[in-house]
């Protein structure tokens, strides 16, 4: 017996491939919109982590205020023994844990890195801090929080050949501190040509 297919019967089988076709692209395409869009969370994620980043190593750096030398006797001769870098937030810049910052000092008898005394690191120059003006009133604090924030970055020099050297009259300094965020301050100053029957000079 042969069995025949109407025109109907023909036009309903077609439907329904057709409404399963259509049903398996819809999957696909949920599929791959789900993860479009998970991707497109992570990339933006990854990119205001970066952005926030790159902001901060721009603006999150110091600003110096003052620069000044002690000066000293030294086998008959005035030399400098230690500076005191007074510094404070840039504009813009966020808080500023000196406490984490590096320092690279340049000097005529060399490069030296030092961190902070209590970064409990293994370089053994260290540069110390004190604050001259506190908002938060913490005299022994480290971070720089406030605009009107003023701290003294303290380096002690000494003949050691490890160690930043005293300062003779007429030489030249460049100092770059190196916050958390990843910003460069550079500080460059010069002892003036004579020291003599002075205690302190600004640098």
């Amino acid at each position: 017996m042969f069995e025949f297919i109407t025109d109907e019967e023909e036009r309903g089988q077609v439907g329904i491939g057709t409404l399963i076709v259509f049903i398996a692209m819809v999957l696909v395409a949920a599929i791959a919109a789900g993860v479009l869009i998970n991707t497109a969370g992570f990339l933006q994620s990854k990119a205001q982590e970066t952005g926030q980043q790159s902001t901060q190593q721009v603006s999150d750096r110091l600003q110096e205020v003052a620069t000044v030398g002690n000066v000293t006797e030294n086998n008959g001769e005035s030399v400098i023994d230690a500076v005191n870098v007074t510094v404070t937030q840039a504009p813009g810049a966020g808080e500023i844990d000196l406490q984490n910052a590096t320092v690279t000092w340049i000097g005529p008898e060399g490069t030296f890195i030092l961190n902070h005394e209590n970064a409990g690191s293994s370089i053994d120059d260290t540069f110390t801090t004190e604050a001259v003006k506190d908002a938060d009133g913490g005299a022994d604090s480290t971070v720089l929080n406030d605009p009107d924030d003023r701290f003294n970055i303290q380096f002690n020099l000494s003949t050691a050949s490890e160690k930043p050297n005293l300062l003779h009259e007429g030489e030249e300094v460049t100092v770059k501190i190196n916050t958390m965020a990843g910003s460069t301050t550079t500080i460059r100053f010069s002892v003036p040509e004579s020291l003599g029957q002075k205690e302190g000079v600004e640098l």
